[in-house]
Order: structure tokens, then C-alpha cells, then sequence
């Protein structure tokens, strides 16, 4: 498993599995800048046919172009913010509905297995109720690269 995203609606706790992750550390123009994708699976196994989460079974959140002082992760922590004139996070729900992500903290560590790992907790839009009270949610992925076997 990648990891898991839990979002904390106040109604439940909407639990989603993460199918790939992507990260890196860009330096162009003489600039670091922090890119990071993370996809959900669509699965809905352990979703109950009446939660929130059966109308929105994938999720996608990606930080992108976020400026950065290093080219070296493990350790550090950014806070990512939007603003009027740049923006750097994005939310796709693979819906029409719309979502904007808020107080994005980032932190990367390694795991025990000396894989890079991602902490980031912020806050959501509540695409499901649509709600005017941004929802917290927590995620945490490594960046393990898959094991590809190729028969002969």
C-alpha cells in the first residue's frame, strides 16, 4: 500500500487508499521548486453504499511550481498557501464540482526502509455537503518506486 488519505467530514471519516504517488524536487532557472501528485484508488470495497465518499470515489491532490530553498526533501517541511496571484495547489474530484485545498503543511521524513514518506494535513473544501466549513484531512504515502516485472 502507498498509504491513505482521511478526510474528517463531520458527519464520518471518508478513508481513501492511495494508488500512485509522484514527487520531486524540480530545479529550473537556477530555482528548487516541489512537485508532488497523489492519485486515490477508486476501489469502493470498504465504502458502505450510503457514505458521502460513494459519490466522489477518487480524489487527486497535487502541488505544483511551489518555490523551494533545497533539492533535498527528507527532513523538511513547507507550507503551502494559495493566493490571489499564485497558485500552487489543485483538486481534481473527476467531477464537475470544484474543490480548493487550504493550510497545506508538507513534511517528508524517511520510513524505516529509508523510503521517502509524506505528511500532509491542510484543509478541504466540503465537495460532499457543500458545506461553507472547510473539512481537515491527513494524508500519509511513501515514495517507494514499484517493483515492475518484465517476463522473458
Amino acid at each position: 500500500m502507498k498509504g491513505i488519505l482521511k478526510i474528517y467530514h463531520p458527519e464520518e471519516t471518508l478513508k481513501y487508499n492511495i494508488q500512485s504517488t509522484y514527487c520531486k524536487a524540480v530545479y529550473l532557472n537556477s530555482k528548487n521548486f516541489l512537485e508532488v501528485e497523489i492519485i486515490t484508488d477508486d476501489s469502493l470495497d470498504h465504502v458502505d453504499d450510503d457514505s458521502l465518499q460513494y459519490n466522489f470515489p477518487q480524489l487527486s491532490l497535487d502541488v505544483f511550481d511551489f518555490p523551494i530553498d533545497t533539492n533535498e526533501l527528507e527532513g523538511k517541511t513547507f507550507n503551502v498557501e494559495d493566493t490571489e496571484d499564485d497558485s500552487y495547489t489543485e483538486v481534481d474530484l473527476y467531477d464537475d464540482e470544484e474543490a480548493f485545498l487550504y493550510e497545506n503543511e508538507l513534511s517528508f521524513s524517511k520510513d524505516e526502509n529509508d523510503n521517502l514518506q509524506l505528511f500532509w494535513q491542510g484543509k478541504i473544501d466540503d465537495f460532499y455537503t457543500g458545506s461553507d466549513e472547510p473539512l481537515l484531512f491527513k494524508l500519509k504515502c511513501h515514495f517507494k518506486p514499484d517493483d515492475i516485472e518484465v517476463e522473458d
